[in-house]
């Protein structure tokens, strides 16, 4: 099928998909199964992913919620080289972020704590008390130095934290650590 008839689906509502923050389509496995057997066609088997979730049954999953554009292609491009097989999703604000954390249940969450629409601090503490993001691994990133930290310590705690202007030596070592400790939890 040419790049353009599913391009047209997708604006069309025939196929669900998201854009990447390089414009560049990804469609939904869930929604092309249901697209093939509307047409009387086999849904696809499961792709076998190079880069395994702890459950071992898709890629891992990473969610970036970042209002900066050039922040989120810093580090698109820190995870791409990192983590070449893992899937990037990109959230602009905190609203969208927390609806796609839902939806998505990432492996690898990645937040800047100063954030248009909600506050960071509160994002943070609400995710990592949420049963359902247990199993996820949190990287705060911030442009905040020590002291400006300082009232969102209580959301901090414990929490890997990465200063902007370090992301492209400080992230693929946290990374690095998030992935193993995903691969230690039992399925």
């Amino acid at each position: 099928m040419a790049v353009r008839s599913v391009q047209l689906m997708v604006d069309r509502g025939e196929l669900q998909a998201w854009k990447t923050p390089g414009g560049h389509r990804r469609i939904l496995r869930s929604s092309l199964d249901a697209w093939l057997a509307g047409r009387g066609g086999a849904a696809m088997a499961p792709a076998a992913p190079a880069t395994a979730a702890a459950s071992g049954n898709r890629p891992l999953t990473l969610l970036l919620i970042e209002d900066s554009v050039h922040f989120q292609n810093l580090i698109s491009l820190v995870v791409k080289r990192e983590l070449p097989e893992a899937e990037l999703h990109v959230a602009s604000d905190g609203i969208a972020g927390l609806a796609m954390a839902g939806r998505l249940e990432p492996d690898v969450l990645l937040i800047d704590i100063l954030l248009p629409g909600i506050d960071g601090a509160a994002l943070i503490t609400s995710l990592r008390s949420h049963p359902q993001f247990a199993r996820s691994r949190l990287i705060v990133i911030t442009a905040l130095d020590e002291a400006q930290r300082a009232p969102y310590a209580f959301a901090l705690a414990g929490v890997p934290l990465v200063h902007k202007t370090a992301l492209v030596t400080d992230l693929p070592p946290l990374l690095a650590q998030a992935t193993a400790a995903l691969a230690e939890l039992p399925a």
